[in-house]
């Protein structure tokens, strides 16, 4: 990953993608999110054969739009914070903006280039960002009182994955939200959770009526087990 930060990071981004630019209303006002004009452009045949990835990074999804306000109007200030997927750096922005110390992490190079632009174009300051695969989790990420992400159990391989990742990186009192707008997998995952020590500690809706489409959010809240 390239080390630049900054200006210069998004004259980058600029340089190396069509960009386009999307606003996205938050509490402490609007954010103005960079990010590829054309998604499709961006499936790389390549990364299709190795992985089944498809640059899903790439959209601003509805679920990670309700999670970074739920975030931003949290007391993160003296607590960390892990977020699975980052994408454009939509909910990161949020989370540090409630004060959170954010470590932003995604399976694409590029979603955590965009989420350091996008960080720096709003905020002025970047998150911590790494590239984790969710299969082969570094043994030094730590603990976090919170882990969340957005939208990331649409295929059926992911329940196991992700409950791992939870499991591994919560700390003994924190607690993991997982937004997500109603997909199949998520009971599996759910049922994963006792074996893991984990439990579902409840479920709020959150209605979403902006474009292109309304539809409801669910907001996960995952603890560890008594």
């Amino acid at each position: 990953m390239t080390a630049l930060h900054g200006q210069p990071l998004i004259h980058e981004l600029e340089r190396r993608f069509v960009v386009a630019h999307t606003t996205v209303p938050m509490p402490g006002g609007a954010v103005d999110v960079m990010h590829p004009e054309n998604t499709d452009a961006l499936i790389s045949e390549d990364d299709m054969v190795r992985d089944d990835r498809l640059p899903y990074w790439a959209d601003i999804w509805p679920s990670s739009r309700v999670l970074a306000r739920v975030v931003a109007r949290e007391q993160g200030t003296g607590r960390t914070m892990l977020e699975l997927g980052s994408g454009l750096g939509l909910v990161a922005i949020g989370a540090m903006h409630a004060g959170y110390d954010v470590l932003a992490s995604d399976y694409y190079d590029d979603a955590l280039l965009f989420t350091a632009a996008n960080a720096w174009r709003k905020l002025r300051r970047e998150p911590r960002t790494r590239m984790v695969d969710w299969r082969e989790l570094p043994s030094d990420l730590g603990l976090f009182d919170r882990v969340v992400a957005a939208d990331v159990i649409y295929e059926e391989r992911y329940p196991p994955l992700v409950a791992s990742v939870i499991e591994r990186t919560l700390a003994a009192d924190g607690v993991a939200t997982i937004a997500d707008p109603g997909r199949p997998m998520m009971e599996k995952f759910f049922e994963l959770l006792p074996r893991l020590g984990l439990a579902l500690r409840g479920t709020e809706m959150v209605k979403y009526d902006e474009e292109p489409a309304g539809q409801t959010i669910q907001l996960h809240t995952i603890v560890r087990a008594d």
